[in-house]
């Protein structure tokens, strides 16, 4: 018996029967699921559902006859590795993997397969948020996204020292480059981060968006005084 509901793609569901149970209960241990399918015109995937849901098992005259498909003859033995087997490669070494291009792909010596996948060599440089940047460490202990520098900071500590707390490197105006010829120290200048916000403030870089960022902040003050207001009088 199946059930299906119309117009449903999926396979019929199969609802047993006591005599369909009571077949597969005489039968399953002994004989092989894709027979036993064929003759209840059902799928062998359902006869194990069944069978399990039942708690049969296949019983051990069955494992030692042929139709259990096991190997116990010693089919096969022809092509098996024995014991006590050489490899043919054994005691070579680098016959293979030896081009410069797969020296790229190969891990590192001392280091973990997590961490070869992300290692650069110290000096790679690529653009990252608009600024040039340079890997100044291959340390393992320090994570990949940390290992890399931008080259304006670096131009400046290599003829100033290290940059002060509080401060930035920042190009001049009308310096800003990621061509690293282009980037010099004449073309740097060291800068307190309070200034940087003043510089990067939109009254600092559009008179008319600053008059935009004052009318809306005069439009919400009057908007929180009114509904102050509104609430003290309610109170």
């Amino acid at each position: 018996m199946t059930k299906r509901k119309p117009g449903s793609t999926q396979r019929y569901r199969h609802v047993w029967t006591p005599e369909e149970d009571a077949v597969l209960t005489s039968r399953y241990p002994d004989e092989r699921a894709q027979a036993i399918a064929d003759d209840l015109k059902l799928h062998v995937t359902q006869i194990y559902k069944r069978a399990k849901k039942l708690g049969l098992s296949k019983s051990e005259a069955f494992y030692v006859g042929n139709d259990s498909g096991r190997t116990g003859d010693g089919r096969g033995a022809g092509t098996r590795f024995q014991s006590g087997h050489v490899p043919w490669s054994k005691g070579t070494k680098g016959l293979t993997g030896t081009h410069p291009n797969c020296r790229k792909a190969q891990y590192k010596k001392g280091r973990p397969a997590a961490d070869a996948r992300n290692y650069v060599p110290i000096g790679t440089e690529k653009v990252k948020d608009g600024y040039l940047c340079r890997t100044v460490t291959d340390d393992p202990s320090i994570v990949p996204a940390q290992r890399w520098t931008g080259v304006h900071r670096i131009v400046w500590e290599q003829a100033n020292g290290p940059i002060p707390d509080g401060y930035v490197v920042c190009f001049r105006e009308g310096r800003f480059s990621t061509d690293v010829e282009k980037i010099t120290i004449d073309a740097l200048e060291l800068v307190h981060r309070a200034e940087m916000a003043r510089r990067n403030h939109p009254r600092s870089k559009d008179p008319e968006l600053a008059k935009l960022v004052q009318l809306k902040g005069a439009i919400t003050r009057q908007v929180n005084r009114i509904a102050r207001e509104a609430k003290e009088k309610q109170s």
